[in-house]
């Protein structure tokens, strides 16, 4: 896989995190895309396709709400992170999200990401109520969000977790009438070391990525094994 050129495709979240070396080509995708995953499916294989050297292309992005299913390798060597979303990748591996979703399994997770592309709870509502109205966009959103009992600020470093902080407390105090305690978390770098060293030792890509080689397709089933 070293002979091949490296690709790194990814979210915009990762821009400024992940340390990529100069003889990688790296492209960074809107945020927004995660908001339909339809649309961030098209846009990654659009990607893809118009990388013309067989490539190993290392993905940014976790299944993200089934997002990256049956996304194609064609020509190239697909490396994806076996996690869920970006939030697993700011825990430091899907291992640690999973233990706790065990432990708090009504949690919802704000992101840099999120924030940036207006995708929080508080959005959505003034969303629902310039398109629907106020009764309305109430209801929405206590049936959306009822069973959550812990909104969760998960940031990779400190200097995320202060700029955003004020729209957290934001989005904090207008979901208390759900009932919803709100806390911060330092994320796990982990993971985006994992991705690091894959960007320079592809070879090397160890257990936490699935590998889609030249002509095979993701699949959901692949993040689940």
């Amino acid at each position: 896989m070293n002979s091949k050129p490296v690709v790194f495709l990814a979210c915009k979240v990762f821009e400024g995190i992940v340390s990529t070396p100069d003889s990688a080509q790296v492209s960074y995708l809107d945020y927004g895309l995660h908001s339909v995953p339809k649309q961030l499916r098209q846009a990654v294989q659009e990607q893809i396709n118009a990388i013309e050297e067989p490539s190993l292309i290392i993905l940014g992005y976790g299944l993200c709400g089934n997002g990256l299913h049956e996304i194609e390798a064609g020509r190239h060597t697909l490396v994806v992170p076996k996690v869920d979303d970006c939030v697993s990748i700011f825990m430091g591996s899907r291992k640690q999200y999973l233990e706790q979703f065990r432990q708090n399994p009504g949690t919802y997770y704000l992101t840099k990401g999120w924030f940036e592309v207006g995708s929080d709870p508080l959005s959505e509502y003034e969303n629902y109520r310039e398109k629907y109205g106020q009764e309305t966009a109430d209801w929405l959103m206590k049936t959306q969000y009822q069973h959550y009992k812990r909104l969760v600020f998960v940031a990779l470093n400190e200097q995320d977790l202060t700029n955003y902080r004020p729209r957290a407390l934001q989005v904090a105090a207008f979901c208390q009438q759900f009932g919803m305690e709100y806390e911060e978390q330092l994320g796990d770098g982990a993971l985006i070391q994992q991705i690091d060293a894959a960007l320079r030792s592809p070879e090397e890509t160890g257990g936490e990525f699935i590998v889609v080689r030249p002509g095979e397709r993701l699949s959901q089933e692949q993040f689940l094994l």
